[in-house]
C-alpha cells in the first residue's frame, strides 16, 4: 500500500480522458444524476445527514492532501496555503453545507461549479495516475465541490439571481487583486497569477502574462453567464406568462 502514496511514482502516469480519468469523471456525474433524479425524496433527515457527510469529505480530503506534501516534504507555505480557488472552495463548501448559508452559495454555484469542473476535466495530478493517493484525491476534491452545489440547487432549492452574479464578479477580482499582492510578498503563484504554472497546463495555450490573466477572466464571465442562463430563460418565461384569471 505505501506505493500508492510515495513521491516518486513509479506506477502508470495520470493519462488525460484514458480509462481511469473517465472512469472518474463518470462516477461523478452518476452521483450527481442520482442526486438530481432523486432530489424529492430526500428527507429532512437525510438532508441533514448528506450535509454533514460531504462536508466531511471534503475537509478530510484537504487535511489529507496536506498530511501527504507535509510527510513527503513538500509543503511550503508558497504552495499549500489555502489561496488558490478550488481551495477556498473545499472550505467554503464545507461551511455552507453545514450552515446552509445563502452567501456562500452564490460562490459555490458559479466558482464552484465552473472552477471546479474545469479542474475534473483537466485535473493537476502530475505523475499520479491510478491508483496513487493524489489521482484519488484531486477527483474527490473538485467532484465533491461540484455536488456540493449541485445538491444544495436541486434538494435545497437554492438558485442564483442576476444580483449573486454581481457579487461574484466583483468580489472575485477583488480577491483576486489581494492575492496578488500576496504572491508579491510570499514569492508564490497562488491563482496563477504571477506567472504560468511550471507545468504543462491549458494557460500555456491563453498568451504571455499577464494577458492570460484577462483571457482567464473572459473564460470565467463565459462560464458563469452560461451556468446562469437556465435561470435567466426561467425568469423571462414567467414574466411573459399571461397573468392567471
Amino acid at each position: 500500500m505505501a506505493q500508492f502514496f510515495v513521491l516518486d511514482y513509479q506506477g502508470a502516469p495520470f493519462e488525460l480522458f484514458g480509462i481511469a480519468h473517465l472512469v472518474a469523471l463518470g462516477v461523478v456525474l452518476g452521483i450527481n444524476l442520482l442526486i438530481v433524479a432523486n432530489r424529492k425524496r430526500f428527507t429532512p433527515q437525510m438532508q441533514r445527514y448528506f450535509r454533514v457527510t460531504l462536508a466531511v469529505i471534503l475537509l478530510v480530503d484537504e487535511a489529507a492532501w496536506h498530511a501527504w506534501n507535509y510527510i513527503t516534504g513538500q509543503w511550503t507555505i508558497q504552495t499549500m496555503l489555502p489561496l488558490h480557488l478550488c481551495s477556498v472552495l473545499v472550505f467554503a463548501s464545507a461551511y455552507m453545507l453545514l450552515t446552509r448559508s445563502y452567501k456562500v452559495y452564490e460562490f459555490a454555484y458559479f466558482l464552484g461549479i465552473a472552477g471546479a469542473l474545469q479542474a475534473l476535466l483537466t485535473p493537476d495530478a502530475g505523475i499520479y495516475g491510478y491508483p496513487h493517493f493524489r489521482f484519488f484525491q484531486v477527483i474527490i476534491s473538485h467532484g465533491s465541490i461540484v455536488t456540493a452545489a449541485i445538491y444544495m440547487t436541486f434538494v435545497e432549492g437554492y438558485r442564483p439571481y442576476l444580483s449573486s452574479l454581481k457579487r461574484v464578479f466583483i468580489w472575485a477580482n477583488i480577491y483576486m487583486i489581494v492575492v496578488f499582492f500576496l504572491n508579491q510578498l510570499l514569492g508564490s503563484n497562488y491563482l496563477f497569477i504571477a506567472h504560468k504554472p511550471e507545468t504543462a497546463s491549458l494557460i500555456d495555450v491563453l498568451g504571455p502574462w499577464p494577458w492570460y490573466i484577462l483571457v482567464l477572466e473572459v473564460i470565467g464571465i463565459v462560464m458563469c453567464l452560461l451556468l446562469y442562463l437556465p435561470y435567466a430563460i426561467a425568469d423571462m418565461k414567467r414574466k411573459q406568462a399571461p397573468e392567471p384569471v
